[in-house]
């Protein structure tokens, strides 16, 4: 088996990874469905382009993308559970999928959609499941328990059944299953979701100390890119199976355009209208508008003179755009292209 140079120092090595999936369609119609019975057209879908990034050991990363970009078939071709179509995927060296029994003891999966515990055992229960199926030794186990018991603050619901527990406390219970057999390299997909601000901060400070202290690599997969910014120094952008961007974010901030963002509060909710050329308004939620612009094309001055003009504003920001309207922004390229 060949193993790259760098993979003794890097935790993970991803070499022109390409993934593809046959899909066969049917024409619309009755008479589409009965030609689809005897003869169905066969097409290849690329979900994963010929990807290629290294991770350091101990590195946090995030790996984000716009819906069906290709982050959750990567993230299986790490665990092992997909087969590549072509490329390579070394995990510490080793092949996750040919090398699936070494591999595994040293990965750890948290998806913020599926659930590692029994809903009707309590917390501790699962823990005691998983310490037989990972076979781990009394002593390590109850060195590990005790430390992810206390650093992830689970006594006060450690003997209450799944069920009863709320979101905050189920993902912070899977997250100790998941470190309990002290893997090396922790997958992380859309950890945060469906939680409250105040519990996503509580869990960001849990996991950042959890990552300094054990020295674990973390690959974070969110549409929350309030979790990437407080957590990852570095980002990987994927779109439509290609890799569009990899670096830290300060180059990211680098990459945008220089549109800038006036934030507006307004007294009542009212639908923004026409505004002049060079700006638009990226998103209205209830009383708070996010217009953005090309201070090249339009004043500052003069776009806050017309808003304010025709608004009912109670308060205006200007804002460097942010990590959010960037990434946005680097999404809708591709597509520009492409109308082009």
């Amino acid at each position: 088996m060949t193993h790259y140079d760098d993979a003794a120092q890097s935790a993970i090595v991803v070499r022109n990874l390409t993934k593809d999936y046959p899909r066969r369609t049917i024409q619309p119609g009755v008479k589409g469905a009965i030609k689809g019975l005897f003869h169905r057209k066969r097409e290849i879908v690329r979900a994963v382009d010929e990807v290629s990034f290294v991770i350091s050991r101990g590195e946090m990363v995030g790996y984000i993308g716009p819906n069906g970009a290709g982050k959750s078939t990567t993230i299986k071709m790490l665990c092992g559970v997909l087969l590549p179509t072509s490329g390579t995927v070394r995990v510490h060296g080793l092949d996750p999928f040919e090398q699936r029994k070494r591999c595994a003891p040293q990965i750890a999966a948290v998806f913020g959609q599926r659930n590692l515990l029994w809903m009707d055992l309590p917390v501790s229960d699962t823990m005691q499941l998983h310490k037989q199926i990972y076979r781990i030794p009394d002593e390590r186990y109850e060195e590990q328990l005790t430390y992810l018991r206390e650093t992830l603050e689970l006594q006060e619901f450690w003997d209450m059944p799944v069920r009863q527990l709320s979101l905050g406390q189920k993902m912070r219970s899977n997250l100790a299953v998941s470190m309990l057999h002290n893997p090396s390299i922790l997958f992380l997909d859309e950890p945060t979701i469906g939680m409250d601000v105040l519990i996503k901060a509580k869990f960001r400070d849990m996991l950042r100390y959890l990552q300094k202290r054990l020295g674990i690599t973390v690959v974070l997969t969110t549409h929350d890119l309030f979790d990437i910014e407080d957590l990852c120094r570095r980002v990987i952008i994927i779109d439509k199976g290609k890799l569009v961007y990899d670096g830290d974010l300060d180059g990211l901030r680098q990459n945008a355009s220089g549109t800038k963002l006036l934030i507006v509060d307004l007294t009542m909710q009212t639908k923004i209208g026409t505004l002049p050329e060079g700006a638009t308004v990226e998103r209205q939620e209830e009383l708070r508008v996010r217009i953005q612009y090309d201070p090249t094309r339009l004043s500052t001055a003069d776009l806050v003179k017309h808003v304010a003009e025709r608004y009912p504003v109670r308060d205006l920001t200007i804002r460097e755009q942010d990590i959010e309207g960037i990434i946005r922004e680097m999404y809708a390229r591709p597509h520009a292209e492409e109308e082009a």
